[in-house]
């Protein structure tokens, strides 16, 4: 006869320890998996929805203080004649020369459309629009995560122009979360539309040429000519009126950023 296999008190205990680790084990993965679930729908679909709210509320107060200030009275430009009219060449939005001492003699040599005074950091002080995408969000002055980007505003990048002056007004936006303004930046073709609203004028500018990818760190395609530091086949060589928007790329990555260059086409005073 085959001898009983006695178990004893010991292999009770152990067995009953393995299954509490591995029941523990298994509670803790589903709740690790719970929490990693709850952190990507608060990164991917509640922080989108609070900053697309706060940068529409945003453009809203930025159109009813401009409404208030026309609404007062002419809208003086900084460059002192009021504005409203009809679309400008920006080749040739200048006053013409005069000696301002002389009695009734015009304002001297300026662009008109300039906004002044500069903005405040981090305070909105413009709408940016691009027809294709359908976007409309506010432009803050500089690019800090917290206050500018993460609200879902396009930050401008500090150091460079203001709309409609000479030189490189560059932007700053989210390619995902957080309103991910820029998200849908590759859709955009040569010729395509990008408008920013301020206080005193609209300006329009065309879409003129796509960089898909370069670094980080490459400085060039902010400068007042742009051209990449990391692929110098794309940029220019002149001084002109350039718009240029800056998004990370690929998506769900920051490594490397996507760059869309615009030229200044029209300015029609507010």
């Amino acid at each position: 006869m085959r001898g009983v296999r006695v178990v004893g008190h010991g292999d009770r205990r152990r067995r009953a320890r393995v299954r509490r680790v591995l029941w523990g084990g298994g509670e803790l993965l589903v709740t690790a998996g719970l929490v990693l679930l709850l952190l990507v729908a608060h990164q991917m679909w509640w922080t989108n929805r609070e900053a697309r709210r706060g940068a529409e509320r945003a453009v809203t107060a930025l159109e009813r203080q401009w409404e208030g200030e026309r609404g007062g009275g002419p809208a003086a430009g900084p460059g002192g004649g009021p504005s409203g009219g009809a679309a400008t060449d920006p080749a040739t939005a200048t006053a013409p020369d005069a000696d301002p001492a002389r009695p009734g003699a015009s304002p001297a040599p300026r662009r008109p459309y300039d906004p002044a005074p500069p903005p405040r950091p981090s305070r909105a002080y413009a709408v940016l629009g691009i027809p294709r995408l359908g976007l409309r969000v506010p432009v803050a002055e500089g690019v800090d995560r917290a206050e500018v980007l993460n609200k879902g505003y396009a930050g401008h990048y500090r150091g460079t122009q203001q709309p409609g002056q000479a030189g490189n007004f560059a932007l700053a936006g989210h390619r995902n979360t957080h309103g991910e303004p820029f998200r849908y930046l590759p859709r955009l073709r040569p010729g395509d539309a990008v408008e920013v609203e301020t206080r005193s004028a609209t300006y329009t500018y065309g879409v003129d040429r796509i960089l898909p990818r370069t670094t980080a760190r490459d400085v060039g395609v902010v400068r007042p000519v742009p051209r990449s530091l990391v692929r110098p086949g794309y940029g220019y060589d002149e001084p002109g009126h350039y718009l240029t928007l800056t998004t990370c790329t690929p998506e769900f990555t920051s490594r490397y950023r996507l760059v869309v260059w615009a030229k200044l086409v029209s300015v029609r005073p507010r």
